[in-house]
């Protein structure tokens, strides 16, 4: 499968599960010497792998289209972070209640480990397509590979587009585990001595485990 189409796919399958909704939230993708996008004010229900758009890592388009508003944090983060091949954003109901809060995830639940760290932060409200946004967002993902946008959405990593709609899901669990807990009262939360032993199991769990 392509990377357009599998793109396509993935934008789908977030708007079935109601991670996105409409035209909101976008992919981008790494390829050699540039990366792809999903194109802006297009849903996911008519999206198309051809509408798919290709820039180069300068902010010019590379064929035809026009790119989500947020192709900055796109190139900004692929860019930055030779370890990543994917970007997913949404505004998903759960992480965007927190956003709206401009409130970090803390380690309320070990499995915030999964998103790079111990914590899931925040970053402060800037106007969606700036590049005030994507700078904001570089910093809020530094070691880290998901993070909130302030009052706005959230941002899910990967080394290629599976891994980081899995996290992306992951994240949302989170966000909604925590706006849970907090109904109840302030959830106890984990020492950085253990997220830290926690990193180090992840580090020999699964499949591709060296362990």
């Amino acid at each position: 499968m392509t990377h357009r189409a599998s793109m396509v796919l993935g934008a789908q399958r977030l708007s079935a599960l109601g991670l996105n909704r409409g035209s909101s939230g976008n992919i981008g993708v790494r390829l050699k010497n540039s990366f792809l996008v999903t194109p802006s004010g297009i849903p996911a229900d008519e999206l198309l792998p051809q509408m798919v758009v290709e820039m180069d890592f300068s902010g010019m388009v590379l064929g035809a289209g026009k790119p989500s508003s947020e192709w900055r944090f796109h190139r900004d983060i692929l860019a930055a972070r030779s370890d990543m091949g994917a970007v997913v954003h949404t505004h998903s109901r759960y992480a965007t209640s927190l956003a709206c809060l401009q409130r970090d995830i803390p380690a309320f639940h070990y499995m915030i480990a999964a998103a790079g760290g111990d914590t899931i932060r925040c970053a402060p409200y800037a106007l969606f397509g700036t590049q005030e946004l994507s700078d904001l967002a570089l910093q809020a993902l530094r070691e880290r590979k998901a993070c909130l946008l302030g009052n706005h959405g959230m941002i899910a990593l990967g080394t290629d587009l599976k891994a980081a709609l899995a996290l992306t899901l992951e994240v949302e669990s989170l966000a909604q585990q925590y706006w849970t807990a907090l109904q109840l009262g302030e959830p106890s939360i984990l020492s950085s001595q253990q997220m830290q032993a926690v990193m180090e199991k992840f580090k020999s769990y699964g499949p591709g485990a060296s362990a």
